[in-house]
């Protein structure tokens, strides 16, 4: 209907150069051919809807479908095979995927008797990167929803001759690594499997050899709230204390956080459970004295003294997006502006906080993000550099604007970022391609660097090198678990 007016009001305005009675007559044209094509839409309308039935919805519906790669773990691109597979479906009951208007494959797709389904198809070779909404209908009862299709960009490997890479092989389950500048060591984190997680390391790695030169496996934790065993308490984010010589670690599973001794690696305090939810990345600003952890699905940071090692409060972030609750992802801490950085995996958006006051600065939206999760800061540009799962990319944010300037296509799952201040590059790790990005300040790819399977993690040395940890793909592959050194060549 408003579509049609603003066809009308247009009309008349072109009859405008007309006599009055040219312009009654187009008005009263243009009105008749209105009044009939509306009464045509309704009648159409009507009928169309006479023959739809409009049956009891599904208010039984558990069904639940991923839209993926035909290969689990693996990204999909354009021109790939992809899978449609669901669950919990009612058996025999009839699925059909579209997008828009067209159906996906050769029709309905039949469930099992188990009530599950599958399906596999073939992307065009000129499929748009983005997540694409698919449409899945059922009959008999009849229930629609939305899945979603991620394609990822396909960054082709480079600029490898620039580097030089050393790399090796450390323990299962690696997740993240921090440097010492006072001790000259690499500390690194691992754990195996879902809770409860029996197996976990906290190593101490000399970063010229690669080597381990010290491990060491956290305590047994205490069994769960729901009486099953605890495990131990698994390590995985990290980051040192060069001021007291100690390692803070987040102990994810057990909602808390604990500190190591850098010399030897044994246990100086474990927090008890409950004292960070779903810890994520850990920071320590050695000049103030604080350590802070991210408590991922939550808008809090906790804080701790690190002098005393007893919690020091917590700093809320609320979200800038009405009705939304911001969610901490990664933390960065820049020593030379005393501020704390992190980003919001709900809501897309980025947090500023003085450490000194523990006050929120600000909150702005990030322009061109989906599952914002990792973050890096330049102090000389003031750009926020933030690595976007579900969007394969890494936002570069001018700080005091909050205005994204560069959207750069990193390759899938880009997961957590590092700037390096000597060479001017931020380094990107990206899962599901399994690579480092290395990106300037102004959004050019310098080197795609291949670190698969899974690079999870990337930290500096404050001395133009950069330590890239990689998770496991199978028990056997000889490329699981290594830590490499990517040093710029001279």
């Amino acid at each position: 209907m408003t579509a049609a007016c603003s066809g009308l009001n247009r009309q008349e305005g072109i009859s405008m150069h007309g006599t009055s009675s040219s312009i009654f007559r187009n008005r009263s044209a243009a009105g008749l051919r209105f009044i009939v094509a509306a009464g045509a839409l309704a009648l159409s309308l009507g009928t169309a809807l006479a023959q739809v039935a409009f049956d009891a919805p599904d208010a039984s519906y558990q069904g639940r479908a991923r839209a993926g790669a035909a290969e689990m773990g693996q990204p999909v691109y354009s021109g790939s095979e992809i899978k449609v597979s669901g669950q919990n479906f009612k058996p025999g009951q009839e699925v059909t995927i579209l997008r828009g208007a067209q159906t996906l494959g050769d029709g309905p797709i039949t469930a099992d008797q188990e009530g599950k389904f599958e399906a596999t198809f073939k992307l065009p070779e000129d499929a748009a990167t983005g997540t694409h909404p698919l449409v899945l209908t059922t009959a008999a009862p009849y229930h629609a929803e939305i899945v979603e299709l991620k394609v990822s960009p396909q960054v082709p490997l480079s600029g490898a001759d620039k580097f030089e890479i050393k790399d090796n092989k450390l323990v299962s389950g690696l997740y993240q690594s921090a440097y010492s500048a006072k001790n000259d060591a690499v500390f690194v984190t691992s754990a195996v499997g879902r809770p409860p997680v029996k197996e976990s390391a906290l190593v101490k790695v000399n970063p010229e050899t690669l080597e381990i030169v010290a491990q060491v496996s956290p305590a047994e934790a205490p069994a769960r709230e729901d009486g099953r065993e605890g495990g131990v308490y698994a390590v995985y984010g990290v980051a040192v204390d060069d001021a007291n010589d100690n390692v803070w670690v987040s102990n994810t599973r057990q909602n808390t956080v604990a500190v190591y001794k850098q010399s030897d690696l044994s246990l100086v305090k474990q927090f008890e459970p409950g004292a960070v939810p779903h810890a994520r990345d850990v920071v320590v600003d050695e000049k103030g004295a604080k350590a802070y952890a991210t408590a991922t699905g939550t808008p809090n940071v906790a804080v701790f003294d690190a002098g005393s090692l007893e919690p020091a409060g917590t700093i809320e972030i609320k979200s800038g997006k009405r009705g939304e609750n911001f969610s901490v992802g990664s933390l960065k801490f820049d020593a030379g502006s005393g501020k704390l950085f992190t980003v919001s995996l709900s809501t897309d958006e980025a947090a500023i906080i003085d450490a000194a006051s523990g006050e929120v600065e600000k909150v702005f939206p990030i322009e061109g993000s989906r599952g914002a999760i990792g973050v890096a800061y330049d102090g000389e540009t003031k750009r926020i550099f933030v690595a976007s799962q579900g969007s394969d990319n890494v936002l570069i944010v001018d700080a005091e604007s909050g205005k994204t300037l560069h959207n750069v296509q990193v390759g899938a799952g880009a997961l957590n970022v590092t700037f390096d201040p000597v060479s001017k590059h931020a380094y990107v790790s990206n899962r599901g391609a399994g690579t480092v990005t290395v990106v300037d300040v102004d959004g050019n790819i310098v080197a795609n660097l291949e670190n698969a399977p899974f690079a999870n993690h990337v930290a500096i040395d404050g001395k133009g090198d950069v330590f890239a940890i990689n998770k496991a793909q199978g028990k056997d592959n000889p490329a699981n678990d290594r830590i490499t050194r990517i040093s710029p060549k001279k």
